[in-house]
């Protein structure tokens, strides 16, 4: 593991990031959810190592990074990519951005960071809001689970392994027998850092929604100028899976759907690096 020094408003925040392979660079970005870590790029980071410089990083708030109690806001996340970018390479990269993240990229293609662009089960609306909680009721939630003692209780609730177990197998991975006791352990192991529960708090209650509708998604999409695959998750939740497919329906933007849900960056490693590969190299 590698620190990046950063500050957000006078705060200094130190960003994890791990970086294997010679080549051409290539970043990889995971999902944001409670358990986001860039442990979960992994698979795909050993794959394309053989072939590209890989850098994974987690982002402010998640992972190893330090997990301040800031208002985690869109545009933190969009100030830390542009710099974290600028000063880690000389030139405009390769980028692989699993759910969240894809939004983000999305807004810094104009600033032209990007050589070529991924996106893997990208997402753009926190759970909350996907589950037709209003804004006033989800700020309500997030401002709670920043309170101090009702706030961390809340956190414990929606961490405890029984609770992540579900959630995985609901949404994240298709295939439960991979579930194991070992592995749920280990994903909690994550949640449970000081400070752990503000960023993630963030994002479940839409806080971290990089745009506010489909249409500013997809408009973003239109306007990239380089060379763009979206990876698609064939068993992803319906709403999700909608954002997908009419992320595909983009003149100019390379399409492939894979079996798996909003995990599959992680469940299927092997198969999402198999489709990366040949973008990469020919594009």
């Amino acid at each position: 593991m590698q620190i990046h020094n950063w500050s957000w408003h006078q705060q200094p925040i130190a960003i994890a990031y791990d970086t294997v392979g010679t080549g051409d660079s290539v970043l990889l970005l995971p999902a944001l959810s409670t358990v986001s870590s860039r442990e979960e790029m992994a698979g795909v980071a050993e794959r394309l190592a053989s072939q590209f410089q890989v850098t994974t990083v987690d982002l402010p708030g998640f992972g190893d990074s330090s997990r301040l109690p800031l208002i985690y806001e869109p545009e933190l996340y969009r100030q830390f990519l542009q710099a974290f970018v600028s000063a880690m390479f000389d030139r405009a990269i390769a980028v692989v951005a699993a759910g969240h993240s894809a939004g983000y990229v999305l807004q810094l293609a104009p600033q032209h960071l990007w050589s070529k662009i991924v996106l893997v089960a990208p997402t753009w609306r926190g759970p909350l809001p996907t589950m037709g909680a209003p804004p006033k009721v989800a700020g309500a939630v997030r401002n709670l689970v920043r309170s101090p003692l009702v706030g961390q209780a809340l956190y414990w609730a929606n961490t405890t392994p029984g609770f992540l177990k579900l959630m995985y197998g609901r949404h994240v991975y298709s295939d439960a027998a991979r579930l194991t006791p070992e592995f749920i352990t280990h994903k909690r192991d994550i949640t449970q850092q000081p400070g752990a529960r503000f960023a993630p708090a963030a994002f479940v209650t839409g806080g971290l929604d990089p745009v506010h509708s489909r249409d500013e998604f997809l408009a973003l999409a239109q306007a990239v100028e380089v060379p763009m695959l979206a990876i698609a998750a064939a068993n992803a939740p319906p709403k999700s899976k909608a954002e997908m497919d009419a992320l595909g329906n983009i003149a100019g933007v390379k399409t492939q759907t894979l079996s798996g849900t909003l995990g599959l960056h992680e469940e299927f490693a092997p198969q999402v690096a198999a489709a990366i590969l040949p973008f990469l190299h020919h594009s």
